[in-house]
């Protein structure tokens, strides 16, 4: 294994996805108490990457599917899921009010993220780390790529780790389990209109 290929993977991860530990923390605290869903969301996460790792790779050996000009507008995709969240605890929270019991386990009415809500944040929020990526995928080579691509894939895990660990410390699985339904949506929505605006979509 090349060390040095190695220790610039672990660097680049960390710099372009040092957010994502928040965010997980979130879709972790989200999940709490419902079967399945830390798995659903480790899941969500690895396609999230994976995607953004497809499209990379295949930008830097020619086949640039995804022109500069549409990742701006990938700001939409958490926008969305931040209302839709933003809805489900207004929901849940009326719900409550009304005396309905919610606690069925499954995701819905602020149970919980599914794996497809979490992959389209995490392909969304990865959307400017595809431009890190090509030029070091298209110098680095086959061989190199592919060695980029296992150590981000294996630090993905660690991520998953870290936002599970960090949802369920005391203090703050508490801060979470009370605002973290509040929390979700903001930073959803607050990560959606940063990369619009910062992308110029609309003219922004």
């Amino acid at each position: 294994m090349n060390v040095g290929i190695t220790g610039q993977a672990v660097g680049l991860f960390a710099v372009t996805n040092v957010d994502d530990i928040l965010i997980l923390s979130l879709f972790f605290a989200r999940g709490a108490g419902h079967r399945g869903a830390a798995g659903r969301i480790v899941l969500g996460q690895y396609l999230g990457f994976m995607a953004i790792l497809a499209v990379a790779v295949a930008a830097a050996f020619g086949a640039s599917f995804l022109p500069g000009a549409v990742i701006p507008y990938l700001g939409l995709l958490p926008l969305v899921l931040g209302l839709k969240a933003a809805w489900q605890a207004w929901s849940a929270h009326r719900d409550d009010a009304d005396g309905a019991d919610g606690a069925d386990g499954e995701v819905k009415e602020g149970g919980g993220p599914n794996q497809w809500e979490v992959a389209a944040v995490t392909f969304a929020n990865g959307g400017d780390n595809i431009g890190v990526y090509v030029p070091v995928f298209a110098t680095a080579g086959a061989g190199g790529t592919s060695l980029y691509a296992v150590v981000f894939l294996v630090l993905v895990g660690v991520w998953c780790v870290a936002g599970r660990f960090f949802a369920t410390r005391p203090v703050i699985a508490r801060t979470l389990g009370r605002w973290g339904h509040i929390l979700l949506p903001l930073v959803l929505v607050t990560l959606g209109l940063l990369i619009l605006v910062e992308g110029g979509a609309f003219g922004l």
